[in-house]
């Protein structure tokens, strides 16, 4: 039996529970605990999970801290769904107490934070596995395109075109406010919103050599202390450039755009995969639908993501969504707050 615990009882950590819930008895996973460092909260969570697994067993147990639940129970995953500042202590702290890590994304609020994580890991190769969240590279749309590009079906990549236009309210910011804190979040849109879009960027074409854009606050100035929208150019290794932008200032969502013009085809990712080949061929991919508690903007592959890993244990290499390859979009990210900063 392998025993898993979430810390961070927010929105996101009901998708992680529904997928430990659901994958429990194939896996054979025992939900044991939650941890939020208001123990109101994570009591009130526990409470609305019930048991899982075995019903026979006793209820979710709650803590208000790591440290109280390590000394009360043996963990051997840990699902960190917190606030982007606390993610690379909570990290260390299980890590050192030799249990595996899910690590929701993005990997850390600060370049710097996240490199203490990744020099640990280096320290220590034969340590705990740890998996960082960038569930979309699971997604039907996103296997698939990858499958064109590895076959070189596609020909050479004329150019990618990117957006997230996506819609927030003050409401969104006043009921959490982390979310739209520098100190906290690290940052707005590119961090909480596009950071998804920007990892399968560089998944499909590879790491970003030169970023230049602008992040402006264009609608919640009054409410938040970080970006709404964003604009960048980005230069690949491969020598194709992105153009990408984002806002949160939209009366509603749109789908997530990535459009590549290839040599023998035009490819759209949005809700679903559609290749227009240039020879009058076309080829529809449609996504996954699963029901969930959590927003149907996460995506439907928080599950598949952890089965991979809890399939994956045993195995002596590390996760391949691990905290260097989440290191790319985070410096992206990055970049395009530096590239912004300078140009002011």
């Amino acid at each position: 039996m392998t025993n898993a615990a979430i810390v961070g009882c927010g929105d996101v950590a009901t998708v992680h529970a529904e997928a430990l819930e659901a994958l429990a008895s194939d896996l054979g996973i025992k939900f044991v605990a939650v941890v939020d460092k208001d123990l109101e909260t994570a009591e009130k969570f526990a409470t609305g999970l019930g048991a899982a697994g075995d019903s026979s067993e006793s209820s979710i147990k709650a803590y208000g801290s790591l440290p109280t639940l390590f000394a009360k129970e043996k963990i051997d995953v840990l699902h960190i769904t917190t606030p982007h500042d606390q993610h690379i202590g909570l990290a260390l702290e299980a890590l050192h107490h030799g249990v595996n890590v899910i690590l929701e994304k993005p990997l850390a609020n600060e370049l710097d934070q996240a490199q203490r994580l990744i020099d640990y890991l280096d320290e220590n190769p034969d340590g705990p596995k740890i998996a960082v969240c960038y569930q979309n590279r699971y997604n039907v749309s996103s296997q698939e395109l990858r499958r064109l590009l590895d076959s070189g079906e596609l020909g050479a990549i004329n150019g990618a075109y990117s957006s997230v236009v996506w819609t927030r309210t003050p409401g969104y910011y006043t009921q959490k406010p982390w979310r739209g804190q520098q100190a906290h979040s690290g940052g707005g849109l590119l961090m909480n919103q596009a950071i998804h879009t920007l990892d399968l960027l560089q998944w499909f074409l590879g790491e970003a050599t030169e970023v230049k854009g602008t992040v402006s606050t264009d609608k919640y100035a009054d409410v938040i202390d970080v970006e709404d929208t964003a604009h960048a150019y980005i230069r690949h290794e491969s020598g194709v450039h992105t153009s990408f932008y984002g806002t949160l200032t939209n009366s509603r969502h749109r789908h997530v755009e990535i459009e590549l013009d290839c040599e023998n085809a035009l490819v759209e990712l949005r809700d679903g995969l559609v290749v227009n080949w240039t020879d009058g061929r076309v080829e529809r991919f449609e996504e996954r639908n699963q029901e969930s508690e959590g927003r149907s903007y996460w995506g439907v592959s928080h599950e598949l993501l952890i089965r991979d890993f809890y399939e994956k244990l045993g195995d002596q290499e590390p996760f391949w969504i691990g905290p260097r390859e989440a290191m790319s979009s985070l410096d992206i990210a990055k970049s395009i707050y530096s590239s912004s900063a300078e140009t002011r």
